[in-house]
């Protein structure tokens, strides 16, 4: 096969390609605000949900961010997006081995969950970032009813993002949008120290 027969037989592939392409997009004629939950055991689940609130201020939109668990350590991302306008809601406890004190952690849970329900009630708020919420289910520490309830009940087009391990499988079933980080390597595991602006 000469190389304009492999040109012609490339383009005659990509034509078939776009052609499906573009019934798919003609097919999708909803218009919703979507739930995205990012889950596994990999690195990376909050930072795709701060690029999907990045995303969001970038087009305009309003943006607010609810972070579980994590809070004591600099954030790149709140740094950021704070200057931008996106409202912050931190436990602000660390991480529960750090604590280890099941009330304490319990009590923060709550007050940023309280936050979090009055976000999703606020229909000028076009994106909503739970970070790490799904721990919160796993551990109990919020009711999952309560918790999904809530998130179906949101403003018609307003977006949310979950991130953290071990969604819960009604979280998962309630999603539009499900993707899982899945962990092949990491840095940590041979010894070398978290890296500022890569990871925190």
């Amino acid at each position: 096969m000469n190389e304009q027969d492999k040109k012609e037989k490339h383009q005659q592939r990509q034509q078939k390609l776009k052609e499906k392409v573009d019934e798919r997009i003609a097919a999708a004629t909803d218009d919703k605000g979507l739930l995205l939950v990012i889950t596994g055991n990999g690195k990376g689940k909050s930072t795709a949900g701060f690029g999907v609130v990045t995303r969001s201020v970038g087009h305009g939109l309003n943006a607010a961010v609810c972070q579980f668990i994590k809070g004591t350590w600099d954030c790149g991302e709140r740094n950021l997006l704070e200057s931008h306008g996106v409202p912050f809601y931190v436990m602000n406890t660390g991480f529960t081995w750090e604590t280890q004190n099941k009330e304490q952690d319990i009590a923060a849970a709550e007050k940023i969950w309280q936050a979090a329900k009055k976000l999703l009630k606020d229909p000028s708020i076009n994106t909503i970032l739970l970070d790490e919420l799904t721990y919160m289910l796993s551990y109990k520490y919020l009711d999952l009813d309560e918790v999904l309830d809530a998130i179906s009940n949101r403003p018609e087009g307003q977006h949310v993002v979950v991130t953290g391990r071990a969604a819960h499988r009604k979280l998962v079933e309630m999603a539009d949008t499900v993707s899982e980080v899945q962990s092949i390597k990491h840095a940590f595991e041979n010894g070398i120290k978290v890296q500022k602006g890569i990871d925190w």
